[in-house]
């Protein structure tokens, strides 16, 4: 199953949504800013992407400028961060399989497609 990591209240996540509707698959909406995501499933993801947590950090969340901009923390420290600050992680994220990927643009899934 096709799970799309989703915000509707933000423009590049609907475009992702909107792109992945139009891929005419069967998906699960996950709208994690309502639906904590699990240590697991972070870490999960994480894997997916074959990327680390600061990889999908939004930098330009006033929270993060505030709090953890210059700051040196493990990838533990960062994943215990993004669960606690969830708006902090990029979207969507779009998981397939054995992948994932950052949907921005919202053409980057469909290498997830081929």
């Amino acid at each position: 199953m096709i799970k799309i990591y989703h915000n509707p209240h933000c423009k590049k996540s609907r475009a992702g949504l909107q792109h992945l509707k139009e891929k005419n698959v069967d998906f699960e909406v996950v709208e994690y800013l309502k639906n904590q995501v699990t240590e697991k499933e972070l870490k999960n993801i994480l894997m997916k992407m074959n990327a680390k947590p600061t990889d999908i950090i939004r930098t330009q969340e006033e929270i993060y400028k505030k709090q953890f901009k210059g700051k040196n923390f493990t990838d533990e420290e960062w994943i215990k961060i993004l669960l606690e600050n969830p708006k902090l992680i990029k979207r969507p994220i779009i998981v397939k399989d054995y992948k994932a990927v950052w949907a921005e643009p919202a053409e980057e899934m469909d290498r997830m497609f081929d």
